[in-house]
């Protein structure tokens, strides 16, 4: 098979593109990044993107299976309208081209709690990012709204206050569904879920990411 990736550059498309690069299922990577990375591996063709201009770069976007995996904070981003742009634009596009261009398969990291009419900024966004994919129709399409997630190195305070604070009512039992995941974990479940789900639309909940995990 052959893989196309956005997102490579982030903590879990960093994964994700090293399971794949070891996966023999996968004779080809692409992944469209806006600065090459340190990775080097004959599998893998690194192609430098101007996001804004992904429409320019549609004859590359070939392959059976594409990986979203793009995403930002606000902080980083510096206003919700820019985060819109990386979180739903780029990301919309690429799947739009994708389909176009007869890629089977879409998997796309999303967020737990997305909701198109949740009145919370990032989880209205992240919900009608996946009913916008989810209306392209692929053969197949896997979405996957995983809970708070253990990134290597990682600089997002937000985020690391939240995984203490889950991991303290995880130690007496509570919120075990929001239990945080390692990304490495979650890019092999999204490999895995390549591999055995049908065809159709999944969306993969915290419990069901487990499921997909070798030897769970």
């Amino acid at each position: 098979m052959k893989a196309i990736v956005i997102g490579g550059s982030g903590a879990t498309g960093k994964e994700l593109i090293n399971q794949l690069i070891m996966d023999d299922s996968y004779s080809e990577i692409k992944s469209f990044v806006r600065r090459k990375s340190n990775l080097n591996h004959p599998k893998l063709k690194e192609i430098i993107i101007d996001f804004d201009k992904i429409y320019d770069y549609q004859n590359e976007i070939i392959g059976d299976v594409a990986f979203s995996c793009l995403g930002t904070t606000l902080k980083l981003a510096g206003s919700k309208e820019a985060q819109w742009i990386i979180d739903y634009d780029y990301q919309y596009h690429f799947a739009q081209i994708s389909k176009e261009n007869h890629v089977s398969t879409f998997v796309l990291i999303s967020s737990f709690g997305a909701n198109k009419d949740s009145k919370i900024f990032y989880s209205k966004m992240k919900g009608k990012l996946e009913a916008q994919v989810l209306k392209l129709d692929f053969n197949r399409t896997i979405i996957f709204q995983p809970p708070s997630l253990i990134r290597p190195n990682s600089d997002r305070n937000g985020e690391i206050i939240g995984m203490k604070v889950i991991r303290f009512f995880n130690n007496f039992g509570i919120f075990k569904s929001f239990e945080p995941l390692h990304v490495t974990d979650l890019a092999k479940a999204m490999i895995q879920s390549v591999k055995h789900l049908s065809n159709g639309n999944h969306i993969i909940k915290p419990s069901d990411i487990k499921k997909l995990l070798p030897n769970s």
